[in-house]
C-alpha cells in the first residue's frame, strides 16, 4: 500500500458515511442486494465473472445491482440505493479495476429536473458546489464533431476517425460512435462544471424508456461527467416487460455477433417487471472515481486500499 494510505482509508470511510448520511436525510432506504447471482445483467459490451456453483452449476458476480434492486422497486415503491462492490471482466487500466464501487440509487414518482438535482447534490458532496450544462448526444457530435450521429454511415464515421488519427478495425456502428465519443467529444468537456448528456440513441437505450423528440425516437438516458471522466449512467426506467425482453435478447445476439457468449435472461426480473415497476428514475455513479476527482489523481490505484495487481 502508498505512503498515503492510512489517510486514503479514513477519506474512503468519511466518504462511504457522508453518502449515506446524504441518503438517510432524504428518506432513501438502504438495500443489500446479493454480488453473486445465477442469472447476468446482460450488455453486450460488458463481459461478466462467472463462478463456478458447484454441481455443473454457474452463477455471475454482477457488474450492477440494478436487476435486484428493480425487484425490491416492486415490493414496495419507495426510494432506494445500494454502496456496491461490482465486477467487470477485463477492466483494468487507469480509470478501471475489474472490482470498484458503485453508488447507484432509484427515486420512483419524480420528475428528471428533481432528480438530476439530487444527482448533483451528491456529487457535490466530493467536489463542492458545481454548475452544470445539458446538452444532447446529437447535439454533442453536431458541435464538437459536425456529424449528424443518426445518419452518418459507418464509413464516414471512420473517416472521421481517420481525421481525429483514431485506429481502429472495428465494423461495429456502436463501438464506433462510442470511440468517436470518447476520443472526440470527451476532450472537450472541462474541468469547471459538470456535462450532463440526454438523448441517446434508441440503440442504447438499454434499460431505458424511449420517447420521440424532433422525429427521433431517444432514448431517456443520461450520462454525468466531469472533464474526460465519466461518473455514472441514469436512465428513466423501462417498465414494459415484453419491449425488456426483447431488448435483453437483442443484446444477447449482439454478443453473439461481438464473439462473445450468450448470457441467461433472469426470469425473476422479468416477472417483477410483470407485477409492475413504478415510473421511475436511477443512475449508478462511480464512487472510485469521485474519489479520483476528489484526491485529484488520473490513476484509480491511488484511491484504492488494493488495485487489481495488488489483490
Amino acid at each position: 500500500m502508498s505512503p498515503a494510505s492510512n489517510s486514503l482509508l479514513q477519506e474512503r470511510a468519511d466518504m462511504f458515511r457522508a453518502v449515506r448520511n446524504f441518503f438517510y436525510e432524504r428518506g432513501v432506504l438502504e438495500v443489500d442486494c446479493p454480488l453473486l447471482s445465477h442469472y447476468a445483467p446482460i450488455d453486450a459490451y460488458i463481459d461478466l465473472f462467472s463462478v463456478d456453483l458447484g454441481e455443473e452449476k454457474q452463477g455471475y458476480l454482477h457488474s450492477s445491482p440494478e436487476y435486484g434492486m428493480k425487484r425490491l422497486l416492486t415490493r414496495k415503491a419507495r426510494p432506494i440505493y445500494q454502496l456496491s462492490h461490482v465486477y467487470r471482466k477485463g477492466e483494468a487500466g487507469k480509470k478501471h479495476n475489474p472490482e470498484f464501487t458503485l453508488v447507484e440509487w432509484y427515486r420512483p414518482g419524480v420528475t428528471f429536473e428533481v432528480f438530476l438535482a439530487e444527482v448533483v447534490d451528491l456529487i457535490a458532496l466530493f467536489l463542492g458546489p458545481l454548475s452544470y450544462e445539458l446538452i444532447t448526444y446529437r447535439a454533442a457530435f453536431e458541435n464538437y464533431l459536425n456529424i449528424d450521429s443518426r445518419n452518418a454511415t459507418e464509413n464516414e464515421l471512420k473517416k472521421k476517425m481517420q481525421d481525429l488519427g483514431i485506429d481502429a478495425t472495428t465494423e461495429d456502428r456502436e463501438e464506433l460512435l462510442n470511440l468517436l465519443w470518447g476520443c472526440g467529444i470527451e476532450p472537450h468537456f472541462g474541468n469547471d462544471k459538470l456535462m450532463i448528456v440526454t438523448d441517446f440513441p434508441k440503440s442504447q437505450a438499454m434499460l431505458a424508456q424511449t420517447h420521440i423528440v424532433k422525429g427521433e425516437e431517444v432514448a431517456r438516458r443520461f450520462e454525468v461527467s466531469f472533464g474526460q471522466m465519466e461518473l455514472g449512467n441514469g436512465y428513466h426506467e423501462l417498465c414494459d416487460p415484453i419491449e425488456q425482453k426483447r431488448r435483453l435478447k437483442e443484446a444477447n445476439q449482439k454478443r453473439l455477433a461481438l464473439g462473445k457468449e450468450e448470457l441467461p435472461i433472469d426470469p425473476f426480473f422479468l416477472k417483477a417487471l410483470e407485477s409492475g415497476l413504478p415510473d421511475s428514475y436511477g443512475i449508478a455513479i462511480g464512487f472510485d472515481r469521485l474519489m479520483m476527482l476528489r484526491y485529484q489523481v488520473d490513476d484509480i490505484a491511488a484511491v484504492l486500499p488494493f488495485f487489481w495487481d495488488e489483490s
